[in-house]
């Protein structure tokens, strides 16, 4: 749904003009609000219209020119920024779907669509750019979008035809979907993305390696159709702990059974990497001879780990500070066309907040809890797989014949 204002001045009431403009906008669909009616010299009438798409309004609206001597559309208002990391205080606050701008009668795109966010404007060449911009990336002398005038805002995510498979399991969240169906889906949306050249993001927690799937993660990643690993400390090192000693929380993956002192396991990985000052040095010397981090550095894949309060550790390549973790994350998905979120709450719903509508979300967890909280969090193209994260990793991975 996109929203606009146009304002109409000169005879508009006479002839009944304004009721017969009233009419062709409802013909083509678009709803209408007079907000401002003056009578007199000249009279002025403003509306607020709605419409499904761009294209719909536009047509309306050139079959509405004729009849008013006086027409114009509201241009964006634009205010300056008169601090570094403060908005103005009528900031207009972003989706993320897509977004556009007018700015000298033209329609603008906001680039790296993002919600929460104000609109940043600039000019570049004589030409007018628009751009997401977090609270804390304004610099004083910025030009940034005040209001609603002059923006459009539209639930078409240009997703395409080959989206529609996607979209009918995204309604609801269910763990009685039949969940092999819902893979091979999953598995052909990242076929699609791959031949687009777009990259394939999962999001995952720790259970994916205390489930034995940091080989599975791994071949996945080898193969590239992961191309983007976005986790925490807990996954990290806990992989890296499958790896070295192969246990996870100090049990043993190829038994089940607890070892004694198993519960210093991942401590005692996280000190061995530190020593050598980061996950690539500890592969290079052969310290981690496996795993799904030994294949990110191998296979040259982009990773981000975010740090959270009270990480053991941290391993050295954890960002601590979550405003720069997120500018890290932000940096990554500028690509993705698929994103798949497994077995993690909070850092499925940081990604989901950071991504575009038009990216294909696949969230994967046990408990349908966390699907309705990424949707309730604005993520609202999330499609839910609720299951456990070693059927998903392992399904998927044979899927896409890795396994």
């Amino acid at each position: 749904m996109i929203s606009e204002r146009i304002r109409l001045e000169g005879e508009v009431l006479s002839n009944q003009r304004l009721n017969r403009i009233a009419e062709i906008l409802h013909e083509h669909g678009v709803r209408v609000q007079v907000t401002f009616l003056r009578l007199g010299e000249p009279s002025v009438a403003e509306l607020h219209l709605e419409a499904s798409t761009p294209d719909q309004l536009d047509k309306a609206l050139l079959e509405c020119e004729p009849l008013s001597p006086v027409y114009s559309r509201a241009q964006a208002q634009l205010a300056v920024a008169d601090m570094d990391g403060v908005l103005p205080e009528d900031f207009h606050s972003t989706t993320n779907f897509p977004t556009y701008v007018q700015i000298d009668s033209n329609w603008i795109p906001v680039e790296r669509l993002e919600m929460d966010c104000g609109i940043k404007v600039w000019q570049e060449g004589g030409k007018w750019r628009a751009i997401t911009c977090p609270m804390h990336r304004v610099k004083a002398g910025d030009s940034l979008v005040v209001g609603m005038d002059g923006v459009r805002v539209t639930t078409e995510t240009e997703l395409g035809d080959e989206a529609d498979a996607f979209r009918f399991m995204s309604s609801d969240v269910s763990s009685e979907r039949p969940k092999a169906r819902m893979i091979e889906e999953c598995a052909e949306a990242m076929r699609h993305a791959k031949s687009q050249g777009k990259d394939v993001l999962l999001v995952g927690g720790p259970a994916i390696i205390h489930s034995g799937c940091a080989e599975v993660l791994a071949a996945l990643i080898r193969s590239k159709w992961i191309t983007v690993l976005f986790a925490g400390n807990a996954l990290a090192a806990h992989d890296i702990e499958a790896s070295m000693m192969g246990t996870s929380l100090g049990v043993q993956l190829a038994t089940g059974m607890s070892l004694h002192h198993g519960h210093t396991h991942h401590l005692r990985a996280i000190n061995r990497v530190r020593r050598v000052g980061s996950i690539r040095a500890a592969v290079e010397a052969g310290i981690i001879p496996g795993g799904a981090m030994h294949a990110c550095i191998t296979s040259g894949t982009p990773y981000v780990l975010a740090g959270s309060i009270r990480d053991d550790g941290p391993l050295p390549d954890v960002i601590t500070d979550v405003v720069k973790a997120t500018d890290a994350m932000r940096e990554n998905v500028q690509n993705v066309g698929v994103a798949l979120m497994v077995a993690t709450t909070l850092h499925s719903v940081a990604t989901g907040n950071i991504i575009p509508a038009a990216v294909v979300t696949y969230c994967v967890d046990s408990d349908a809890d966390t699907v309705i909280k990424l949707t309730d969090r604005g993520t609202h193209q999330a499609i839910g797989i609720v299951t456990d994260c070693e059927f998903f990793m392992k399904e998927l991975a044979r899927t896409l014949g890795v396994i």
